[in-house]
């Protein structure tokens, strides 16, 4: 009875299911020292669970560690160490990250690494392959519904956009993006990884202003990360 009694008060305060579930087995000498380890432990269990909603809500492809990525093929800004990168100060100083590479070299396994890496230190990240998001804007334009995505948006501190430039996208596409950038210009970080050059990029956005425009709010506040190895893939496949 006591125990129905302590879990419906916790509901009516919010307090989730824990502190009823595991009273009974914490130790203490002292009332104010069994009340602080209980919440201590409400507080760690209840960031768990939502570093872990932020995962699942951030919508990565596949899932991809951070201890797992080897760096001995990746050319960092002066100053930056995979140990610091790991901290993900860049999200809170609103800065870019653009991962450039060959196909193969490791680009969307940091971006989605890093990623996870900033769901676990609280902030909210937004994962899509470039062409997905234009195809959903795209759509949502159409049907008049886009204020959903930049609701989405705006409550993000991240967002990731994979395979910049694999598609090249017409005039309307080229504005989304665009627009995305600039919402994203100096109130959040943006992460794009891809395989052209910089002069390369008005081959896919076929709008000189345009392409000129996204590149200097990616830039301004950017890092360049050079993934610089042999593809992955090809080394590791099983055709000879």
């Amino acid at each position: 009875m006591s125990k129905t009694l302590i879990t419906e008060l916790c509901r009516q305060l919010r307090l989730g299911t824990y502190i009823a579930d595991s009273y009974t087995e914490v130790e203490a000498d002292s009332h104010e020292e069994f009340l602080i380890k209980l919440l201590t432990e409400a507080v760690a269990k209840r960031s768990s669970e939502r570093r872990k909603r932020y995962i699942q809500q951030a919508g990565f492809d596949l899932m991809k560690g951070y201890d797992d990525f080897d760096f001995s093929d990746l050319v960092l800004p002066a100053g930056l160490t995979p140990e610091s990168l790991r901290t993900c100060d860049f999200v809170e100083m609103q800065q870019n990250l653009i991962l450039y590479g060959r196909p193969g070299t490791g680009k969307t396994h940091l971006a989605i690494a890093l990623g996870i890496e900033a769901c676990k230190r609280d902030y909210k990240v937004l994962y899509y392959k470039t062409s997905r998001l234009v195809n959903l804007l795209s759509q949502a334009k159409e049907e008049r519904s886009e204020s959903k995505f930049w609701r989405k948006l705006n409550n993000a501190d991240l967002l990731i956009l994979d395979e910049w430039g694999y598609i090249p996208f017409e005039r309307l596409g080229t504005q989304l993006l665009f627009e995305a950038i600039s919402d994203c210009y100096e109130k959040r970080s943006v992460i794009i990884t891809t395989n052209l050059p910089f002069d390369e990029w008005n081959t896919i956005f076929y709008d000189q202003k345009l392409t000129a425009a996204i590149l200097d709010r990616l830039i301004h506040h950017g890092l360049l990360l050079m993934h610089d190895g042999q593809s992955y893939r090809l080394q590791n496949s099983q055709m000879q």
